[in-house]
């Protein structure tokens, strides 16, 4: 897959320097910097500042990266007739450097509900798109298709010319955070309209900070966006139009019940929805409204889905706790409950790739500064994880494909699948077994035997097959 990618470099030698890189990145133990990735692939002893050459200027396409993503991922694995699951989220990561680009001071999303922490971080956006493994309800996993750099405008001094606080002001406006959000779900859309995909409708969901005025009334053709609202927002019924006369023409009716209160309501019935989620499928209990209008949304219609949360006990002898429910609302009414459900319970694996993406491959922990070092080296580490799952997805119908089996402290679970560090753990051992002349087959087996004591497997390989558990 990473072959087709060579229109995204402007010579041979570049590509075959990115593709260098990328292998160093999944075999780095270490900080995945850019020295880090030189390190694991064998070039430490050579000249180092080509990797980084690679990273600034026009070089490298990051863009050119995720096209070969998303065209993969929807010609050769998602359905046709299936819509495209989308999910869209924001994701901080950590710096020290005062001169890094991009970086400023920003809330911390693990800082502590009672007090507002501040960390010194770059932002980017990312846009992913679900693998499910079949129609319906079913598991999924999110392959990202769009790393975007998000900085806020740097704010002059209160000293400076009026020009430059009208400046600062426009900016500002252009690239606030459910700006840039729209503007790449807008990108999202023309390019699967270029790639042939132009029939095809977006489920886009998104959370609370993406459900607003911006995003909504901006949204492309083809598009229906799937977003948590407030429990106490106002929601209003449509117009009456058989009320005729002078005057502006009506654009909301009587206000109705805010979704907390519908919830507690028994005016509105409970209807049951299978889906997937937390491993199995469960049966939803949810209230459905549609056609009511919000003031974010202007004339447009919407359906508003209230979830009842599941039960759950922290161990089998505990009482029964719950979670807090989730309001949503969906730009399209006629829209099947079934799909809308699911399509929010994949967002989570949004977050299953900003965890991964920062703990397993590091991003972010690269040690460069300038404009497009700093957008361009996480874009590549993110199009490299990508990567790594969809080759995972590819062999995985592949019976013949030996995997390493799990340790036994991992309980056997129906329909659980492999994790990203399992498929790292998989890769490297087929990569080392190869080049150490080691029979990887053998080993293999090996362990799946090791419960006889007659059976011995050598220590060394196990300890670095086995790095990431």
């Amino acid at each position: 897959m990473f072959s087709k990618c060579s229109g995204a470099f402007k010579q041979t030698r570049t590509a075959k320097r990115a593709r260098i890189l990328a292998l160093g990145l999944l075999n780095c133990f270490g900080r995945h910097t850019v020295s880090g990735m030189l390190t694991a692939c064998g070039e430490q002893f050579k000249d180092w500042s080509a990797a980084y050459r690679l990273f600034d200027g026009e070089r490298m396409n990051t863009d050119h990266l995720f096209s070969v993503i998303r065209k993969t991922l929807v010609s050769d694995y998602l359905q046709a007739d299936c819509p495209i699951y989308a999910h869209m989220d924001d994701t901080n990561t950590r710096k020290r450097g005062r001169k890094i680009a991009g970086t400023s001071w920003m809330r911390d999303p693990l800082g502590p509900p009672f007090h507002t922490n501040f960390i010194w971080a770059q932002r980017y956006i990312q846009l992913s798109l679900s693998l499910p493994d079949s129609s319906g309800a079913s598991q999924s996993r999110a392959i990202p298709v769009d790393f975007y750099q998000c900085p806020t405008v740097k704010k002059p001094k209160a000293t400076d010319e009026p020009q430059l606080w009208d400046e600062y002001k426009e900016k500002k406006k252009k690239l606030k955070l459910s700006q840039a959000g729209v503007d790449r779900v807008i990108n999202l859309r023309n390019s699967l309209n270029q790639e042939g995909a132009q029939n095809r409708q977006i489920l886009l969901s998104v959370d609370g900070s993406y459900t607003n005025e911006t995003v909504i009334k901006n949204l492309p053709e083809k598009v229906t966006l799937i977003g948590r609202i407030r429990k106490d927002c106002c929601l209003y019924s449509l117009p009456d139009k058989s009320k005729k006369g002078a005057g502006r023409k009506l654009v909301y009716g009587d206000q109705i019940p805010t979704p907390e209160d519908i919830r507690k309501s028994s005016d509105y019935p409970w209807q049951q929805v299978e889906a997937w989620a937390a491993g199995k499928i469960h049966n939803f209990d949810i209230k459905v409204v549609k056609n009511v209008r919000w003031r974010k949304a202007g004339e447009q219609n919407l359906q508003l889905v209230i979830i009842r949360p599941l039960s759950y006990r922290l161990t089998k002898k505990s009482k029964l706790l719950y979670r807090n429910p989730a309001y949503l609302i969906s730009t399209d009414t006629e829209l099947e409950i079934k799909q809308l459900l699911q399509a929010y319970l994949w967002r989570w694996e949004i977050e299953v790739n900003f965890h991964e993406e920062k703990s397993v491959l590091g991003c972010g922990q690269a040690q460069v500064r300038k404009i497009n070092s700093v957008k361009k080296v996480p874009a590549f580490i993110v199009s490299v994880y990508a990567f790594l799952l969809m080759a995972a997805h590819k062999v995985k119908v592949n019976q013949k494909n030996k995997n390493l089996p799990r340790a036994k402290w991992y309980t056997a679970k129906p329909y659980q699948r492999q994790t990203t560090g399992d498929i790292l753990n998989t890769f490297r051992a087929q990569i080392w077994a190869e080049n150490s002349n080691i029979n990887f087959s053998h080993f293999v087996n090996l362990h799946n035997l090791s419960q006889n004591r007659k059976y011995s497997v050598n220590p060394t390989l196990s300890a670095a097959f086995y790095m990431r558990n």
